[in-house]
């Protein structure tokens, strides 16, 4: 058991990093905030005073704020169910022995370390170009009419692209837990002639209820701030617009820092009511 002095030591060290990542943390938070009340025009007379909450109002005013809201959602919620069926499948497939299976393993993960830019490019140039991608090509084989992926199906391509890079990530910590399942209760359940079915929604399915949780919670935290996928492919057009495409809009392109800040603190406030409604409906698997 830990003595007073020992904890009190380990406070003490644990200290400096706490403080370095609340000031990470706080100091970009705490300056979004101060902008966000100000009107601020980096290329047309700097600050010009304070606004109090008329950036607000004018950013969610804005005939594209509710729209990125709904694109938002659409493409988080798409991409984490795709992420978690494959991922179970995937898992499943993995965790069976196989011929080469650490080098299936590594292919499989092995999207997640490429970064958004360079697999939305590849995804952009060598799948879903409509003259030259493989795509058009197989559309052409079976004699139909390619699609302009980007502006046909806008939303889809950017869900395909992105659930290609999370995938992994679901696969692999899936696996994780598949591979910590005790065997002898598949056995046990074989053994008394429960079929494949019964065996994963009855043992399989509930032991991978806190991996799916984490899956889910981790994912969301990043999919709710895709943004360069959407920078390399669509730019934005064709209703593929989220919440953090129109703040980069308003910051970069528009040069208003206070009416970004202000979508940015929009941002914070959607990331946490989403994370409050995933921790109550599913956060409690982590205690199971």
């Amino acid at each position: 058991m830990a003595t007073q002095n020992s904890r009190s030591a380990a406070r003490f060290m644990l200290a400096p990093a706490v403080v370095l990542l609340l000031g990470w943390m706080l100091v970009p938070l705490t300056m979004t905030l101060w902008f966000s009340f100000r009107k601020y025009l980096p290329l047309r007379g700097g600050d010009m005073g304070w606004v109090g909450f008329d950036n607000y109002v004018r950013f969610v005013s804005s005939s594209s704020f509710w729209p990125s809201i709904q694109t938002t959602l659409i493409i988080v919620g798409s991409v984490l169910i795709i992420t978690v069926i494959l991922g179970i499948l995937l898992a499943l497939l993995l965790d069976q022995p196989m011929w080469g299976q650490g080098v299936v393993r590594i292919l499989v993960i092995a999207p997640f370390f490429v970064m958004p830019t360079v697999s939305a490019l590849v995804w952009k140039n060598m799948f879903m170009d409509p003259v030259n991608g493989l795509f058009a090509h197989l559309w052409k084989f079976f004699g139909l009419t390619p699609i302009e992926w980007l502006s046909q199906a806008s939303l889809p391509s950017l869900v395909m692209i992105v659930s290609w890079q999370w995938l992994p990530f679901a696969t692999l910590i899936l696996l994780t837990a598949i591979q910590s399942l005790n065997s002898e209760q598949l056995e046990a359940a074989e053994m008394d002639g429960a079929a494949v079915v019964s065996r994963f929604f009855h043992i399989i399915l509930p032991h991978l209820a806190r991996a799916i949780t984490i899956v889910v919670l981790i994912q969301t935290i990043f999919l709710l701030s895709v943004f360069a996928e959407i920078f390399v492919t669509t730019g934005g057009a064709f209703g593929s617009k989220t919440l953090s495409y129109l703040i980069f809009q308003r910051v970069l392109e528009s040069q208003n820092i206070g009416l970004g800040s202000a979508g940015g603190i929009y941002a914070v406030i959607l990331a946490n009511i989403i994370a409050i409604m995933l921790m109550r409906v599913v956060g409690k698997n982590l205690d199971a």
